[in-house]
């Protein structure tokens, strides 16, 4: 559904295009697409997760200053990070944030070794537990964080994400000249527009096959629950997540991402969800 139509009724629909083009091929993938025109594809799902495991099978980019990336992400920028970064096909980093903060020395991590991302699908996987975060490729554990280790002990602040987030997909251009130099340097610099893939197709691309959600709800759902409750963050601290029977949809008529009353579906408790996307 695109964005401007969608009203919160995740029963109708799983993903939102918020921005770009999307394309599906006669194997059935989608394909995001990257161009001068459009800026790049976002896909969001409708729903939020509040822990659980997320796996999608992918194919990436592979020019300079193009990043594909999978994560997580909060209303109050709680963020769980795959990225793959311009022509780097042999390996992918994996990042978190805590409500948007950016500590001076970040929390990103490389793994290597990747058979060719852009030739090859591999399934990425988010492992987010109450306790636990596990990045995997292929099945493969390739990175931990543990909330202990998140966690201030001198203050007691976790810097862990915790709180109910959406599933994001994008294609995006990094190497423009509107970004920060350093964010340039980072994607494998400027995007040459010229590239053959590029003028053959139309578009930059990355390919998506397919995303299997399993939640891991810490408080289990009753019957008549249809939404998360919680509020932006006025304190130092996590804010508390609340169960409630509203509705999500939208009164008013078409809202853009999510309804305005701050109230967001969830995904039932212990659902193995593959998602029909193409």
């Amino acid at each position: 559904m695109n964005s401007t139509e969608y009203n919160g009724n995740a029963s109708a629909w799983d993903f939102i295009l918020e921005q770009g083009n999307i394309l599906n091929t006669t194997a059935g993938e989608l394909v995001l697409t990257l161009s001068e025109q459009n800026n790049g594809t976002l896909l969001t799902s409708t729903r939020y997760v509040h822990y659980g495991q997320i796996t999608a099978r992918m194919k990436t980019g592979r020019w300079g200053g193009v990043v594909t990336a999978f994560i997580t992400m909060s209303d109050i920028k709680d963020e769980i990070d795959w990225e793959w970064p311009g022509n780097q096909t042999t390996e992918g980093q994996t990042n978190y944030f805590w409500q948007g903060f950016v500590p001076t020395q970040t929390a990103g991590q490389t793994t290597g070794n990747l058979t060719d991302t852009y030739s090859n699908y591999h399934d990425y996987t988010l492992d987010w537990q109450q306790d636990s975060l596990t990045w995997l490729v292929d099945g493969n554990v390739v990175r931990t964080l543990t909330r202990a280790e998140a966690t201030d002990n001198s203050t007691g602040l976790s810097r862990f994400p915790s709180t109910p987030s959406r599933i994001e997909f994008s294609l995006w251009p990094a190497g423009i000249s509107s970004e920060p130099q350093g964010t340039v340097q980072w994607a494998g610099g400027m995007i040459d527009w010229n590239d053959p893939d590029y003028k053959s197709a139309g578009h930059f691309y990355a390919y998506l096959d397919s995303v299997a959600i399993t939640c891991n709800d810490p408080t289990t759902p009753g019957p008549n629950i249809t939404s998360y409750v919680y509020s932006s963050n006025s304190s130092a601290y996590t804010p508390s997540i609340d169960l409630s029977n509203d509705t999500t949809i939208s009164s008013n008529g078409a809202v853009a991402g999510v309804p305005a009353s701050a109230k967001w579906a969830f995904f039932a408790t212990g659902a193995a969800v593959l998602l029909a996307l193409f």
